[in-house]
């Protein structure tokens, strides 16, 4: 079973995408309200992917994913920026910096486990 880290400031969000990903994909899906809970949760509990929001207050979606890819306990997980700012200079950008993917802000609560699965190439497994 698949574990997704859902790291976002807004709670209404961490519970669609939770709820979404557990009834469409049945992954166990962790929580984080902050990025420096984010990157504690990742630390400690090795996630197959970090679903990760870009605007939040103090530390941010860029900081956190930088912090992630610095870190040796989590640099190999897989992270999807989450964000409602879109454009090809911010993926190439979030792609420099070690994202695997980008899903746009508002998303479909029923598509979003195929768009993480086809990101990550996990529908090949």
């Amino acid at each position: 079973m698949k574990q997704i880290l859902v790291i976002d400031d807004e709670a209404d969000i961490r519970i669609v995408t939770q709820v979404s990903l557990q009834i469409t994909k049945q992954w166990l899906v962790l929580t984080a309200g902050s990025g420096e809970e984010g990157i504690a949760i990742a630390t400690e509990k090795q996630p197959d992917a970090i679903l990760l929001d870009v605007v939040m207050p103090d530390v941010d979606g860029l900081m956190t994913l930088s912090a992630l890819k610095r870190t040796p306990a989590t640099q190999g997980i897989p992270v999807i920026m989450l964000t409602a700012t879109g454009g090809i200079v911010t993926e190439l950008e979030y792609a420099e910096l070690g994202a695997q993917a980008i899903v746009t802000k508002p998303f479909d609560p029923a598509i979003l486990g195929d768009q993480i699965a086809t990101a990550l190439h996990w529908d090949q497994d």
